[in-house]
């Protein structure tokens, strides 16, 4: 069903209920405000709760009908942003101390009983400025109704926070098979085009299109749409080749058939529609049609890895640092049992759509200010047993994924341009990027076919820090049995990892020993001080950190945000960046700390915690340009996938970079106890990779 017929057939289903429980809204609205209102009993903050709650209920039913009637395409750009603001603007940073999205105002004003219960669901109920938008009547309803549910149990004297506890619990619980089916067709089914229509269809000389997202809209979004309005044509079609070129590149690397595919996902950040529009013409040339879904809002669909689909910048990133466990509230075994449940179910339904799905295409951002949040005693969290569920739940998915849409019949494309954010050399830092995306692949090739060489030759590699830097690693490499025809390492160029610049393998667990240490580091969204593991035989023993006063703080922040509540994780890769170009980027314009993950890896030895680079895709054969087959791509962990699958993925995959700067040696030991230096004191020495110096 087309996302229109959906639309419309929820409207006949739906109108009638959500007129009554907006009514409802708009009669609890007035009642709040009276100071013999029922929930005052528990305290008078409860008035003001639900009365601002049922304020921005009803200034979301305006904006479902103006969204109706057409009224917002007749808007102008200040009335747009002015609607943009005042849907916001009760998480900004300037208005967060005194929302009740926040949870330590929330337990200040409501107490401890309902705060929380009351703090999670105002913040579930603004999941609804993306069900306007998107005109999803269904989501409108079932929400205002719970919202009504709520409040009918709390202006009882004798109300206990359990009953409206479970109220939520049995709102995901009930209606979990009609999300997970509508958050398939939104991942996999291009019939479901709510962006794609705006990105094809708007004149995106005319910003206003940025509004129509339902996104909050920064200087970010608006500044980038404006500088890609800048750029040339030919820029912008190089810019999409660079990327829709690589994911066809990525199919003939693992030899997968990319004409038995119909679908890509598109995921990337407001403000480079004009890029995308292109990409999607490019993309449609390789027979694929686009899905582009919007990164999760709901408690339901919400990412703790970070955001997954297109977005635009946060209102508040400690309001969704505050919110990223909320599901706590209410996650027990048989609420993970359901999900898994009617997942199964969707993915049977939708199998077609499945196997016609190609993988992701993502643009990543970067130039953000590092966040280090504030930890809040008020926020939700896993209890042990939580934690255990949801690590177990994750696995189940991940298996059950996996079967419907195998990772070896798949494959990405990956590539990052920088935000306005960055500062007043936006334009320039751009500019750089691109060179830095699109460097001579021949030349690296050579390059990194000599590192691959001398790290053939070793049992182990050892990586020492400096400057401050106290890494002291050893790291054990798979036996080969025919050097001349395998390897460990990839040949990484530009092709679904842009940009170029790295040789990865996935350790030997057994004899890779030390610490990994980092002075400063930022790992998905989240700012790290002095970040340190602990590895014994392969597996983190330890791990620290000194972004707050007290111990017990940095241990639960790297186990919730690096660890994801498992007990320990793996090393699950070892490579050395090559692209030192990105690095004397970083340097020049002071920018090193804001690089992403995908171009910071590659400036300089990174250790990746948790799955290998090869997760589900093992059987898959790989080559380098050589020739040489890869053969490191599992550890005693993923070898189980043949006989206890719940125990070879951990579903995730952190990497850490040691840069140049910090980086002392790298040095191969090899079976006859020769030492073959790779990095002496942060500079190349291997015979013909010392080109690799000159941006140094």
């Amino acid at each position: 069903m087309k996302l229109s017929d959906k639309i419309l057939e929820e409207k006949k289903q739906y109108s009638e209920r959500f007129e009554f429980a907006v009514e409802r809204i708009r009669s609890i609205q007035k009642e709040a405000m009276q100071e013999n209102c029922p929930v005052n009993v528990h305290g008078k903050a409860f008035g003001e709760y639900f009365h601002r709650t049922a304020s921005f209920l009803l200034q979301i039913a305006d904006l479902y009908q103006q969204k109706e009637t057409k009224q917002l395409s007749g808007c102008s750009l200040d009335e747009l942003k002015a609607l943009n603001t005042a849907l916001y603007q009760d998480v900004l940073p300037k208005n967060y101390e005194k929302s009740f999205a926040n949870p330590a105002y929330a337990a200040s004003i409501l107490g401890g009983g309902f705060s929380a219960v009351l703090c999670t669901l105002y913040t579930e109920l603004r999941s609804n400025i993306a069900y306007a938008f998107e005109s999803r009547l269904f989501y409108l309803t079932i929400s205002f109704e719970l919202f009504i549910e709520i409040y009918n149990i709390i202006e009882q004297p004798d109300a206990d926070a359990r009953e409206a506890k479970s109220a939520i619990y049995y709102y995901f619980f009930d209606y979990a098979d009609l999300m997970a089916e509508d958050g398939m067709h939104d991942s996999f089914d291009p019939e479901y085009n709510f962006a794609t229509e705006i990105i094809c269809n708007c004149d995106l000389q005319d910003l206003r299109y940025l509004y129509y997202f339902g996104e909050y809209v920064s200087e970010n979004e608006w500044k980038t749409a404006a500088y890609f309005n800048t750029l040339s044509e030919q820029e912008i079609q190089d810019m999409a080749f660079t990327f829709t070129d690589g994911f066809r590149h990525g199919f003939e690397l693992y030899q997968i058939d990319l004409s038995q595919k119909k679908t890509v996902n598109i995921r990337y950040h407001l403000g480079m529609e004009r890029m995308i529009r292109t990409m999607i013409t490019q993309f449609k040339e390789l027979g694929l049609t686009p899905c582009i879904y919007r990164a999760g809002t709901s408690i339901r669909k919400r990412n703790p890895r970070g955001k997954v689909g297109y977005t635009g910048t946060s209102p508040n990133k400690q309001y969704d640092y505050d919110h990223r466990m909320d599901d706590s509230l209410f996650f027990d075994k048989a609420y993970a049992d359901r999900l898994l449940q009617v997942q199964k179910q969707a993915l049977e339904s939708m199998k077609e759509l499945c196997a016609d799905f190609a993988g992701p295409a993502v643009v990543e951002t970067f130039g953000e200010e590092p966040f280090n949040p504030a930890e809040k005693k008020e926020n939700l969290k896993y209890t042990e047993k939580q934690q255990k569920w949801k690590v177990e739940f994750q696995s189940e998915n991940g298996i059950l994924t996996n079967k419907y849409i195998p990772g070896d019949q798949t494959s990405f494309s990956i590539i990052s341009y920088p935000l306005p954010e960055i500062g007043k050399k936006y334009e320039e830092i751009f500019q750089e990027t691109i060179h830095v995306n699109t460097l001579d692949q021949t030349e690296y090739l050579a390059i990194q076919t000599k590192l691959i060489q001398a790290l053939d030759c070793g049992e182990f590699v050892t990586i020492t820090g400096r400057n401050g830097n106290k890494t002291n690693l050893a790291v054990s490499l798979t036996p080969m049995a025919q050097p001349e025809k395998e390897t460990r390492f990839e040949n990484c160029l530009a092709d679904v990892n842009i940009p170029l610049g790295e040789v990865f393998t996935s350790p030997q667990l057994n004899g890779t020993n030390g610490i990994l240490h980092v002075t400063k580091v930022f790992l998905n969204g989240l700012e790290y001080h002095n970040l340190s593991l602990t590895f014994k035989d392969g597996i983190i023993t330890d791990y620290n950190c000194s972004n707050f006063d007290a111990p017990e703080e940095n241990k639960n922040y790297i186990r919730a945000n690096v660890l994801f509540h498992h007990d320990t994780l793996p090393m699950g890769e070892f490579a050395i960046g090559t692209n030192t170009a990105a690095y004397a980027m970083g340097k020049k314009y002071n920018i090193s700390h804001l690089l992403p993950i995908l171009i910071a890896e590659k400036t300089g030895p990174h250790f990746a915690v948790g799955d290998t680079c090869f997760s589900h895709e093992e059987e898959l054969a790989t080559y380098n340009p050589d020739g040489k087959k890869m053969i490191a791509k599992e550890n005693d962990y993923s070898r189980l996938r043949h006989t206890d699958c719940q125990k070879a993925y951990f579903n995730c995959h952190t990497d850490i970079t040691v840069p140049y700067d910090e980086l002392g040696d790298i040095c191969v030991h090899t079976k006859e106890g020769e030492t073959i230096p790779i990095i002496r004191q942060g500079r190349f020495v291997l015979p013909g990779t010392e080109q690799l110096n000159i941006a140094l």
